[in-house]
């Protein structure tokens, strides 16, 4: 079969279209014929060397797709040959087939192309994660969720109005108004020098702060999102875009306010884990695909063939939700 292959480590011009034996599937696993898959962090960096699939995992880079199944294991009973199926993957989605546990995939609804389908699942599972497992957010609170214009920020703000909370954002100020558009309440320049997030927050919250954080950056943001959470306040850790150490801090702080900080990867964690993830994920917002209440949020769509310059797109930040890879 085709598939994107990394020549050796480096950047995107080390990405190429090649042939790479065809995965066969398991008892439990669905064979799928590959319609789109989508761009993540997690893919530019394992381009670069610096973050290796999971063990038992392809090495193929791409973490979700949409497509077609072209053949189920014999112990599979939801899905039959010709069902149009989404979901997470722990590699292999930039192929012409994927290999997927039966249990993790889900139905394309009726009213979503393939491209979109492909852009849900793992932006949705995160920030389902994030929010509902692991920030435990509830109706009337507040969530403050910082990159709110990236793929997980776009899903995040989107489950988040869908229970009813209340949503505060930072973005680059160009992407402020696409925030307000998916149902932001606050949207803050992160950017702006002379009103740092956490007065911006503490000044639209009289002080109070929120309940749950869900950020990116790390370091750099820690002491602020600290400010920023009310009493028994939770911050969900994704990832360390800006790096991972903290100077001088007072520990005492998360004491007083009783605080949880909580850190967090998908990818690593067990399939049980993820299929009990995609589960509740999926009856949550499904429903809300189906009716349009929330959708994928697709920046754009390349063809695969144009793998690299999709690559160098996603590393410019210039992305409001999700790039997709059209599998032609």
């Amino acid at each position: 079969m085709k598939a994107i292959l990394v020549k050796q480590p480096g950047g995107p011009e080390q990405l190429i279209l090649g042939e790479y034996e065809k995965p066969l599937p398991g008892p439990y696993d669905l064979l799928v014929k590959v319609h789109a898959t989508a761009l993540n962090r997690a893919d530019t960096l394992q381009r670069q060397g610096k973050y290796p699939p999971p063990k038992g995992a392809s090495p193929i880079l791409g973490l979700e797709i949409a497509g077609e199944v072209a053949e189920a294991g014999i112990n599979c009973t939801r899905f039959k040959k010709g069902d149009k199926v989404f979901g997470l993957l722990p590699g292999g989605g930039y192929a012409e087939y994927a290999i997927i546990d039966e249990n993790m995939a889900m139905p394309v609804p009726d009213n979503l192309s393939m491209e979109e389908a492909a852009a849900i699942p793992e932006v949705f599972m995160t920030a389902y994660q994030a929010l509902f497992w692991l920030g435990k957010l509830q109706p009337g609170e507040r969530a403050l969720i910082h990159a709110g214009a990236s793929g997980v920020g776009t899903a995040a703000i989107q489950l988040a109005r869908a229970q009813k909370a209340e949503v505060l954002v930072t973005a680059s100020e160009w992407k402020l108004h696409a925030c307000k558009e998916l149902g932001a309440h606050k949207t803050i320049n992160y950017q702006d020098p002379e009103v740092p997030f956490d007065d911006e927050v503490l000044a639209y919250t009289n002080s109070e702060g929120v309940d749950v954080i869900v950020d990116f950056i790390a370091g750099p943001y820690f002491k602020q999102n600290i400010e920023c959470l009310r009493t028994d306040g939770r911050l969900v850790i994704l990832a360390s875009l800006g790096g991972g150490k903290v100077e001088d801090f007072d520990l005492r702080k998360i004491l007083v306010k009783r605080l949880q900080v909580i850190g967090s990867t998908l990818r690593s964690r067990t399939k049980e884990y993820q299929i009990k993830l995609t589960q509740d994920m999926s009856n949550f917002a499904m429903p809300l695909f189906k009716s349009g209440a929330i959708k994928p949020v697709v920046d754009s769509v390349y063809d695969w063939q144009d793998v690299a310059e999709a690559h160098r797109y996603m590393e410019s930040n210039k992305n409001i939700g999700k790039i997709v890879l059209r599998v032609s």
